[in-house]
């Protein structure tokens, strides 16, 4: 019987070729270890790279450069321009996740989506004022304002506790 296991999946992506991952069980070991073999290096091989060295933290791009991002920093995700943005206390960073994932990533009890473009960290809201117009509006830390849709009011009012 061999000391290792072997596990190989072959996961073929929409306009790319196929991502070959092989996972090998060896008891014993330390640390886990990823090696990454590709005939170049590319954009999507540094995000690989950044994102396996990061583990919970969210990968912000801004200028060419990679920033980890920990969860806890974040004031709000959104939709802006095609992409995804995170503002933070440090500024806003480029996202390569859709909002759908990290909706199913980030914890649901302290992020919780406002609108159809934009997540909050709740423990960042600083106050709530009730429109005339049913939506809520949401000041958050660093006097960041965004708005809860009518469609999201009762999802909010619940996580909130109101």
């Amino acid at each position: 019987m061999d000391r290792w296991q072997f596990f190989r999946y072959d996961e073929a992506r929409e306009g790319e070729g196929i991502m070959k991952v092989t996972i090998r069980i060896e008891p014993g070991c330390g640390a886990p270890s990823v090696t990454i073999t590709a005939p170049a290096l590319t954009d999507e091989i540094k995000a690989l790279a950044a994102r396996l060295e990061s583990g919970d933290r969210l990968i912000g791009w801004r200028d060419g450069s990679a920033f980890p991002i920990p969860p806890e920093a974040l004031l709000r995700c959104y939709g802006e321009d095609k992409g995804v943005k995170a503002q933070t206390a440090n500024g806003v960073f480029d996202l390569k996740e859709r909002l759908y994932e990290l909706e199913a990533r980030l914890d649901r009890h302290t992020f919780v989506r406002i609108s159809q473009s934009e997540i909050v960290n709740l423990t960042k809201v600083t106050a709530l004022d009730l429109t005339l117009t049913g939506t809520i509006k949401m000041t958050l830390a660093e006097d960041t304002v965004c708005y809860v849709s009518r469609r999201y009011v009762k999802k909010i009012k619940e996580a909130l506790g109101l």
